[in-house]
């Protein structure tokens, strides 16, 4: 499929939406996953459109493919997944890019790197900006994944330098909507699982630490807008929601929006989880066009439909258990 797309990741939740915006857009589309926490039944509905191929294939191990571009989003991104095997995570990531960015150098195609807001740590500026650095603790829990994307960062930038390679690097801000694994341990589905099972809502910390969250298809259109911008940008760019609120309004609003009667309980916070994640989204704006359009409410209402129809099938309901024991 020389003319296809290249989406790694793309059994996964955010790689999913991407494969089907670009098929909606009229590209053919090459999704390669090795399914660890991507699953089938994201593309299921993809599977018959005639622009559409799927590979199972590890991106630790070379791939070989002919595409004209490449979407990198390889990689397990909530703690609980990325903190299963930690070891896989960095190897995912950074082999991950070494061999993508080397199918790239081949094919002189432009390469999309999904990188994340969680290069910044628990920032000491706020809000982030791409020109911050970041305070990242490299032997942590969480440092498979922050340090990973940070040396996937410089590696693509290298290959920039070096090769004159067409990159695009993208810091993901906390993004939700359907699709999401009901057991991935982010606090969207947590809160949304919890209180449509009628179960205790489990704030972790004073709730009083702060988050902004991106509907699903609003990040998607910021892939795409970066992705065609002209070869001397390169980003990093950061997309996300500014739109701040702190886990235990989160909390709040999503008890209201399903009338659940759940109760919240607060837990120790984990180790080196942010105080604060608010992106500054004037770059995009400047040199994409780009704002998010979809509020947290409406977002909220899409992502509860979807969870409520996941776990009133038999199937959901198995799966909920599964990846909870």
């Amino acid at each position: 499929m020389r003319g296809s797309i290249l989406v790694t990741g793309g059994a996964g939740f955010l790689g999913s939406h991407l494969c089907e915006r670009l098929l909606a857009d009229g590209h053919e589309v090459l999704c390669v996953d090795n399914l660890a926490t991507g699953s089938r039944r994201n593309i299921s509905h993809l599977k018959d459109h005639e622009g559409f191929e799927f590979l199972r294939h590890d991106v630790t191990f070379p791939l070989y493919a002919e595409v004209r571009a490449i979407y990198n989003l390889a990689c397990p991104a909530s703690p609980i997944h990325y903190q299963r095997d930690p070891v896989q995570t960095t190897k995912t990531t950074v082999h991950g890019a070494i061999n993508l960015l080397g199918l790239a150098k081949r094919l002189g195609c432009r390469i999309f790197q999904a990188s994340t807001s969680e290069v910044y740590g628990d920032p000491t500026v706020h809000p982030q900006r791409e020109d911050y650095w970041g305070n990242v603790n490299p032997i942590g829990p969480r440092s498979c994944y922050d340090e990973a994307k940070r040396c996937a960062e410089t590696l693509f930038f290298d290959y920039r330098r070096q090769h004159k390679l067409p990159i695009k690097v993208a810091r993901i801000f906390n993004t939700y909507g359907p699709r999401m694994h009901p057991g991935d341990g982010r606090v969207i589905s947590n809160f949304i699982v919890q209180a449509l099972g009628c179960e205790p809502i489990t704030i972790y910390g004073d709730g009083g630490q702060t988050r902004s969250f991106c509907y699903v298809d609003d990040l998607i259109e910021g892939f795409i807008r970066l992705m065609v911008t002209d070869d001397d940008f390169t980003g990093p760019v950061n997309l996300g929601n500014p739109r701040e609120f702190t886990i235990k309004q989160l909390a709040e609003t999503v008890l209201a929006l399903t009338g659940s009667r759940s109760k919240i309980v607060y837990r120790p916070l984990p180790a080196d989880d942010p105080k604060q994640r608010q992106p500054d989204i004037s770059l995009a704006n400047a040199k994409l066009n780009w704002v998010p359009s979809i509020q947290l409410e409406q977002g909220l209402n899409q992502t509860i439909a979807y969870f409520d129809k996941l776990l009133t099938s038999a199937t959901g309901r198995l799966r909920l258990v599964t990846t909870n024991a």
